[in-house]
């Protein structure tokens, strides 16, 4: 620790090692107080990140193969004085684009079938409507399901039913009954971490890959203290993880403050974005037909191939010049990672619809691939070289849609799907600090 020169000796900042994904790191100074995201604004600040949003601070346990994201509220130094100091246990910024994102797709977090029934969800009201309604009173849906539970000090696993409400987590030792007989208290809410496991059939012999696991959150961590959960899939994973944060924050927070706004930003959303037509005199309109709106977007995507093909065949570009190499220096660009790598990277900073990486292939020679998270699941397209009139472009769609480097690509695929499900958003980058 040390004092801050010209302030009272009682201010003093305790510096804080953060890691970056390339695994250096850096110390921060922190005061006594200072929460997670004033330590991610000094972060980007150090580091002169291009942008402020998005950024997170990790808890990561190598050995034990944990990660979670802090909230914004939590204290950083109170979190880091539960850590063993012979541990690996280490701070990590970068990217998390899911860290909000439940607040604008709730229904991709929460599917009908893992909502309680005791949530009245059939008087006049979709599940989706409910949703919305007990986030505005202050409340999170109940959650239900089987998961799989590894069993202490054994290797076993055991599948037993769960029950995830505003009083704490339960099991039933009864199949799925929900008799107050059959429900076993497993777990208090407001003094608990949620933390997601990374390479569990290795480390603790999961049957998925979809593994997460819960602690007290004063408490060292032990692993005779971890409960190691194990889920059929990523969406179930994720409803419970994102429950989990939602309850703690609301026990946290609602009692005096009615609005999950108050805690969690509000962004924009694709939906408050509309179709404009520029092309009178009289300036710009809203465009309010649908099928309008979707013939201007064509209209737009074949006047800007028009364009590049205009600027491609200029007599100063000379042909035997090899394909740029200009996306070696851009962020979303991550050179020879793996494709097991790549999700992983993308798994790390959010599966939310949108975020891509692209990468050098494997298997095949000069070609490229693009991985891109849709549906929280990261689909991977190939993008091969493709010589047309002499020249040499790339393509994902057998030449249909041809561009000159892989920057042209992304700046394609930005503004038009293309062959792909959604329009690339977010770059998975790896920040250096």
């Amino acid at each position: 620790m040390r004092a801050c020169p010209g302030l009272p000796a009682a201010s003093l900042l305790t510096a804080i090692k953060v890691y970056g994904e390339d695994s250096h790191s850096r110390s921060v100074w922190v005061s006594p107080g200072a929460t997670a995201r004033e330590a991610c604004h000094m972060l980007v600040q150090t580091a002169h990140c291009s942008d402020q949003e998005n950024w997170a601070l990790l808890e990561v346990h190598p050995t034990l193969g944990l990660e979670r994201c802090l909230e914004d509220h939590e204290v950083v130094l109170e979190v880091q004085a539960t850590w063993s100091l012979k541990g690996d246990t280490r701070f990590m910024f970068c990217k998390n684009y899911a860290k909000y994102e439940f607040f604008r797709k709730p229904m991709l977090f929460f599917p009908e079938s893992m909502i309680s029934d005791s949530a009245d969800v059939n008087k006049g009201m979709t599940s989706s409507e409910l949703i919305k309604n007990l986030l505005k009173s202050g409340t999170c849906p109940e959650i239900q399901g089987f998961l799989h539970v590894k069993e202490p000090s054994r290797k076993a696993w055991k599948k037993v039913y769960f029950f995830l409400r505003r009083s704490g987590l339960y099991s039933s030792s009864k199949g799925s009954s929900k008799e107050p007989r059959h429900l076993q208290y497993v777990a208090d809410l407001g003094d608990l971490n949620v933390y997601t496991v990374v390479n569990s059939r290795k480390l603790y012999g999961a049957p998925t890959d979809f593994t997460f696991c819960i602690k007290p959150s004063k408490n060292p961590i032990r692993v005779q203290d971890l409960k190691i959960l194990c889920a059929e899939n990523e969406q179930t994973r994720t409803c419970w993880t994102s429950a989990f944060r939602l309850f703690k924050v609301l026990s946290i927070f609602m009692q005096e403050t009615p609005c999950l706004s108050f805690y969690f930003p509000c962004s924009k959303s694709e939906a408050s974005l509309v179709a404009m037509d520029f092309s009178g005199k009289a300036g710009g309109r809203v465009i309010q037909n649908p099928m309008e709106a979707q013939s201007a977007e064509r209209e737009e995507g074949l006047a800007w191939r028009r364009r590049e093909a205009l600027r491609c065949s200029l007599p100063n570009l000379n042909s035997a010049v090899s394909p740029s190499s200009i996306h070696k220096t851009q962020l979303w660009f991550h050179g020879g990672v793996s494709r097991k790598e790549a999700q992983r990277l993308i798994e790390k900073q959010g599966l939310v619809d949108g975020m891509f990486l692209i990468r050098d292939s494997q298997q095949h020679a000069q070609c490229f691939v693009l991985s891109l998270c849709y549906q929280l699941k990261t689909k991977h397209y190939l993008v091969i070289p493709f010589e047309n009139g002499g020249r040499k472009y790339y393509t994902m769609d057998d030449g249909d849609t041809l561009f000159i480097d892989l920057l042209q690509l992304v700046e394609f695929h930005q503004i038009n799907k293309g062959i792909l499900p959604v329009c690339l958003k977010h770059p998975c980058v790896c920040v250096a600090l």
